[in-house]
């Protein structure tokens, strides 16, 4: 591992934000190879001794990625006070792991779990509009006009409008039809708020990539280690 910034390398071990952690600095509380650590300084984690009121950081964890595929009625989160169960649970791994992003309670489909920050980041910053693909059941028959309107954006209830989508009706049927629906952004219940702002409700959810990584033929509940091509795809 290079040399990275003491107060993103503390940020990572669990000592709070960096801003927190910069404070720690500040304090004189952190040192590095017995000397007293300053705001700027940069180490190696793997090599360098560093220490927070005389204890000494632990050495990172491997670094570890994950597809899951998250069922209805599973929580997007690691910890909370909620009684149901959440992507953690369903992931026998030991260590520190957290999903990229989220997917609404109601929502299926592909997670990632990382412990990787700097890739955690690039996912889900907005800048990067990395594309997440999703297979959507709605109620009723869309008109050409309704899957025109997600493609252009839409105008949610509070006012702010949607990115463009990338939308194709997949299969149709009475009363229902399936969409293939790709998106560069992720507003909370996006698709939900898109579906009810255009008279179309939506009934299910299922997410079958993000970015380059694919659900392919996981089943619910089920999860497996990203190959290192996968890996370098994401990061790429």
């Amino acid at each position: 591992m290079s040399k990275d910034r003491l107060q993103k390398i503390l940020a990572r071990a669990g000592h709070g934000s960096r801003r927190g952690c910069e404070r720690l600095i500040a304090a004189g509380r952190v040192r590095v190879n017995q000397k007293t650590a300053t705001l700027g300084m940069k180490a190696d984690p793997e090599k360098d001794e560093i220490t927070v009121d005389g204890e000494p950081l632990p050495k990172p964890e491997p670094l570890k990625y994950i597809a899951l595929h998250k069922p209805r009625g599973v929580l997007s989160t690691v910890k909370t006070k909620d009684t149901r169960p959440t992507v953690r649970d369903l992931v026998n791994v030991p260590g520190r792991l957290y999903p990229v992003g989220r997917l609404d309670v109601d929502s299926e489909g592909l997670i990632l779990m990382t412990n990787d920050g700097k890739l955690t980041n690039r996912l889900t910053h907005p800048r990067y509009e990395h594309k997440k693909e999703y297979r959507v059941q709605v109620k009723g028959s869309p008109s050409p006009t309704q899957v025109k309107a997600w493609r252009r954006g839409v105008t949610l209830e509070n006012g702010q409008r949607t990115l463009p989508a990338q939308v194709s009706l997949e299969s149709q049927q009475e009363g229902e039809a399936w969409l293939r629906v790709t998106l560069r952004e992720g507003r909370k219940r996006q698709i939900r708020r898109m579906g009810r702002a255009t008279g179309l409700p939506v009934q299910r959810i299922i997410r079958t990539r993000i970015a380059s990584l694919r659900l392919g033929n996981l089943s619910p509940r089920k999860w497996r280690h990203l190959s290192p091509k996968e890996v370098k795809e994401l990061k790429e």
